[in-house]
Parts: structure tokens; C-alpha cells; sequence
């Protein structure tokens, strides 16, 4: 599955923010960009691998358009 994520940057603390729309609560950040990926990807396979074992609805991606 592949999830949308949105970066931010945080002018006051100097970082990079990543959410996921879909997945509530599913944030991470760094001080780069690529840094702030690598962290929501792992957040995105905690937050699964999480509502698997307590077996809640894991939400699908949105569809977009290409």
C-alpha cells in the first residue's frame, strides 16, 4: 500500500514535519527532507504493524489521479 505523505517545514524548530492523512496520528519529523521520509516510512510500518495486532480497520490509501 502506498499512502500519501505531507512535508512541512517548521520555521520555529527547524525541521522537517511528515503526516499521513490516512493514517491518524501517523507523524514524524526531521532535520531534512529526506531524513523526514525515512522517518514516516518507519512510522507508516509501526502504525500497521500496530493496528494489525489489536486488529482495527487499517484505513486504505486515498486514490489519486495520476
Amino acid at each position: 500500500m502506498q499512502y500519501s505523505v505531507l512535508i512541512q517545514y517548521d520555521p520555529t524548530d527547524n525541521i522537517y514535519v511528515a503526516s499521513v492523512p490516512e493514517l491518524e496520528g501517523c507523524v514524524a519529523h526531521g532535520y531534512t527532507r529526506e531524513e523526514a521520509i525515512r522517518e514516516i516510512q518507519a512510522a507508516i510500518q509501526i502504525y500497521l504493524e500496530a493496528a494489525k495486532e489489536m486488529e482495527e480497520t487499517i484505513p486504505a490509501p486515498m486514490a489519486y489521479v495520476s
